[in-house]
């Protein structure tokens, strides 16, 4: 892979919070990888992985014990974005990824947030990429049109929907 971005799920169950990530992603044309690896079912394929890849950033998608994004930080200086997955105790994912000791940080987002983690990670690699922070500019404005037309439907008494996000 070209440098860009690895989404590292810790299990296929991920898979639809990660293909949110990598539709995001695609639009901005930031080169990603997408593979599943168990911090603690497959270590050794998660060590392997980490360590073979040329990523600038890591995202981690995990749930329940979450333990994934910080097992990542743990093999690699390179950005590492933590994404809880919701499920029966929401707060055991989203801890484990935000209470990291010192000198092992994870960035997290929130829940299911596979589309915040692809655009935080295009942040960070937009750094040193003006093209690409033109392109998160450019997304950042059609958002912003989004809210203003819908403002408008709602204020003329149209109502409509919110959008594929239920408007979040």
């Amino acid at each position: 892979m070209a440098p860009g971005v690895a989404i590292i799920m810790g299990s296929k169950s991920d898979l639809p919070i990660a293909e949110r990530a990598a539709g995001v992603l695609r639009e901005l044309g930031v080169p990603h990888t997408l593979t599943v690896a168990s911090a603690h079912r497959t270590p050794d394929r998660l060590r392997a992985t980490v360590e073979a890849s040329d990523a600038e950033v890591f995202i981690a998608i995990a749930g329940l014990s979450a333990a994934l994004p910080g097992a990542v930080a743990a093999l690699t200086d390179r950005p590492v974005i933590g994404v809880p997955v919701s499920g029966k105790v929401n707060l055991d994912s989203i801890l484990s990824i935000v209470q990291m000791p010192p000198g092992v940080p994870v960035a997290a987002v929130g829940l299911d947030r596979g589309d915040n983690a692809a655009i935080l990670a295009a942040q960070i690699i937009a750094v040193r990429d003006g093209a690409l922070l033109a392109r998160l500019s450019q997304r950042r404005a059609r958002a912003a049109e989004e809210v203003d037309r819908h403002a408008r439907e709602v204020e003329a008494g149209g109502g409509g929907g919110g959008g594929a996000d239920g408007g979040r």
